[in-house]
């Protein structure tokens, strides 16, 4: 697994190819669990040109629960909705939300697995832009539509039995916060703790206190502290990442392609494992 353009798109290299006029898709991808609907947030103010995404109904589907809370997409219906954001072959992607690109990052993965090879996260999401001085225009907009055609498989993914392994051999670490790793609190699935051999690593730990990505030389030493070198940059991953129900393990997994080490991702994630009765549970800090 190679990363032919760059992971990150900093704002204000987003704004010059905007003043250039080069072909550039914008997609707006406000999310959270208090606030699965961003639509009205992007109705206020989105980056001028940019296009509405629904992480709940356009970048994963409705499963049963021993899939997840956000099951991957169908191909077909992935496609259909890249046409509807205007989506062209060859033609950049920047992909952003109204943070440090949590959310955003599901559409930069998903993308990036379905074969676009030019799809970049807005670093520091709309924040960033409007503070290197960026506009924000208001309503909706509906783009040309786009004529992409998309094919499965172009990154890693892991099931659960796959998952259930993975420590034998490689990393597999829990991209969700501490608490929850440790089994302390589970606001949302139906049993608290972590896949057993998991190691913690919130996604967070990935940011400034801006809401950017650390620099890279942070990046690496924060991996190595939890185990993953850079000597493990070579096409067969040996780190795997989950989370509550695969949307911030991709930002975990796009922080480690900014050091050019790849990883595989468990879409199911917690919220899968959890609604299977079958599946172990470790708690407390160690994995």
């Amino acid at each position: 697994m190679t990363f032919a353009a760059p992971v990150l798109e900093p704002a204000a290299s987003l704004r010059a190819a905007l003043a250039a006029g080069e072909p550039v898709h914008l997609l707006d991808v406000r999310w959270s669990l208090a606030a699965p609907d961003g639509s009205e947030a992007y109705r206020a103010g989105h980056v001028p040109g940019a296009v509405y995404v629904s992480l709940d109904d356009e970048l994963s589907r409705h499963g049963e629960p021993v899939e997840g809370r956000h099951p991957l997409p169908e191909l077909a219906d992935l496609e259909r909705a890249a046409r509807r954001w205007g989506l062209r072959e060859g033609e950049r992607v920047v992909v952003y939300d109204d943070g440090p690109g949590l959310a955003a990052a599901r559409a930069w993965w998903l993308l990036r697995w379905a074969g676009l090879a030019d799809v970049r996260l807005l670093d520091g999401g709309l924040a960033a832009w409007t503070a290197e001085g960026g506009e924000l225009e208001s309503g909706w907009v509906e783009a040309e539509p786009g004529d992409v055609l998309l094919s499965a498989g172009h990154l890693p993914v892991v099931d659960a039995d796959v998952a259930a392994v993975w420590p034998s051999h490689g990393l597999l670490l829990d991209a969700r916060a501490g608490e929850r790793y440790r089994g302390e609190v589970e606001p949302i699935d139906p049993r608290a703790g972590h896949v057993p051999g998991a190691v913690s690593a919130p996604t967070t730990q990935n940011l400034g206190p801006e809401g950017r990505f650390l620099p890279p030389e942070a990046l690496a030493e924060r991996f190595a502290s939890l185990g993953v070198s850079a000597s493990e940059a070579d096409p067969q991953p040996q780190v795997a990442v989950y989370c509550g129900s695969g949307v911030t393990a991709a930002h975990q997994i796009a922080a480690l392609a900014v050091l050019g080490i790849p990883a595989a991702l468990y879409p199911g994630s917690w919220s899968a494992w959890s609604n299977d009765p079958t599946r172990p549970v470790a708690t407390g800090p160690k994995p």
